[in-house]
């Protein structure tokens, strides 16, 4: 597609910060705001990942921003609005969809993995960093960490299987157009 790419601004925080969509607390984790047209990451989440689910490394890092600028690139594209559309006229569909969301998200963090590593920016074992942080943040191991039983219809970013699988998928191809989450089965 032939669309103007607005830069997202990038806000770096600890504890708590004012944001276009309300106030992003160390409890919310890195996200992307549509309505300001930022990425917010608490970097306390960023110890966390290390320390509590195992995935340190700075490629670790850049997969988590990457993932928050893939929705930014859905943001821009149209890709956020029309899913928040089917939202609205199916609300039983939105853990599904935000599922597919984040899936697809992973998956354009892979395709900037893949652009970093043709560049010669990614050193040995860096993308197996980035799997590992996909991983650690499935909603499953999410689930079994925090002492509950899975439940994947209360999935909001997908498995770790999943989540793997999509970053896997944009890392080899290093096509947007193989990212799309909405008419792929349940990988």
């Amino acid at each position: 597609q032939n669309i103007r790419y607005p830069h997202a601004k990038l806000v770096l925080y600890r504890g708590a910060t004012q944001a276009g969509c309300g106030l992003a607390q160390s409890a919310t984790g890195p996200f992307y705001c549509p309505e300001d047209k930022k990425v917010y990451l608490d970097l306390e989440f960023f110890d966390e990942l290390k320390n509590r689910f195992g995935a340190p490394g700075e490629f670790a890092q850049a997969y988590v921003i990457a993932h928050e600028y893939g929705h930014h690139v859905q943001d821009v594209i149209g890709t956020m609005q029309k899913v928040d559309a089917v939202m609205e006229r199916n609300p039983s569909q939105r853990n599904a969809l935000s599922v597919r969301l984040e899936l697809q998200a992973d998956c354009y963090a892979g395709v900037w993995g893949h652009s970093a590593q043709q560049r010669g920016e990614l050193q040995q074992g860096e993308a197996e960093e980035a799997l590992k942080a996909a991983s650690s943040v499935g909603d499953d191991r999410l689930q079994r960490a925090a002492g509950r039983q899975v439940a994947p219809d209360t999935f909001t970013h997908g498995s770790s299987a999943q989540r793997m699988h999509w970053f896997q998928q944009g890392f080899s191809s290093g096509d947007m157009s193989q990212c799309d989450t909405f008419a792929a089965g349940s990988e």
